[in-house]
C-alpha cells in the first residue's frame, strides 16, 4: 500500500489530518510544513499520496506537483473558488474537509496507484540468470562494504538506477567495477 504523506503550512493542521486519516485506519508516513520536506521523505518512499494546500512556504503546490516521482498523486487542500484552475492530474478537495470525504479519496488514490504498481510489475520483462547475478552480487558488495541491509542494498542501487536513468542491471555492473577497481 502506499504512504500518505501531509505538507501543510502550520504543523497544527498536519496533525488534525493525519488524526482524520486516522480515524479511518489510514496511516500517515511523514508530516511536512515545506515542500522540501515533503520531497525528502517521497524520494525514501515507493508510491503515495501527497495531500497538501494551495501555497506552501517555500513553492506552490504546482512546483511541489511536477517534482513528484511517477508513482505519487497529489491530493490539494483548496477553497472552492481555486478548485476550478487545478491542472489535470491533481485532485482537489475543497474546504471545509469532511473526514469521511478525505479518508475516502485518500483510499481510492491508493487503490489506483496500487492497482497501476501492480500492471507495471506484471509487465515488466523478466531478468536472465545472469542479469539477476549481477544484482545479487552488487547487493552483497554494497552489504559487505556499506553494512547494508539486504533491503537497503536492493533500494540503494534502484534509487541510482532511477536517479541515473539507467536499468538496475546497469547499475549493479557499474557499481560492481567501481568496487572492485577500487
Amino acid at each position: 500500500m502506499g504512504s500518505i504523506i501531509v505538507v501543510l503550512p502550520k504543523i497544527e493542521d498536519a496533525k488534525r489530518i493525519r488524526d482524520m486519516l486516522g480515524k479511518y485506519g489510514l496511516e500517515t508516513a511523514a508530516l511536512c510544513t515545506t515542500a522540501a520536506m515533503a520531497l525528502s521523505k517521497v524520494h525514501q518512499l515507493d508510491s503515495g499520496v501527497v495531500i497538501c494546500s494551495f501555497r506552501l512556504p517555500d513553492m506552490h503546490y504546482s512546483q511541489l506537483a511536477e517534482y513528484l516521482p511517477e508513482y505519487f498523486e497529489m491530493l490539494l487542500l483548496t477553497s472552492m473558488a481555486e478548485a476550478g484552475s487545478c491542472p489535470e492530474g491533481i485532485i482537489p478537495l475543497t474546504y471545509p474537509v469532511k473526514p469521511r470525504d478525505l479518508a475516502g479519496t485518500v483510499g481510492m488514490m491508493l487503490g489506483q496507484l496500487e492497482r497501476r504498481l501492480k500492471k507495471r510489475r506484471a509487465s515488466a520483462p523478466k531478468r536472465t540468470q545472469r542479469e539477476q547475478n549481477y544484482i545479487n552480487n552488487a547487493k552483497l558488495v554494497l552489504m559487505e562494504r556499506n553494512h547494508m541491509t539486504e533491503p537497503e542494498a536492493f533500494r540503494y542501487i534502484q534509487k541510482s538506477a532511477m536517479d541515473s536513468g539507467t536499468n538496475m542491471v546497469e547499475t549493479a555492473q557499474m557499481i560492481l567495477l567501481l568496487m572492485y577497481d577500487s
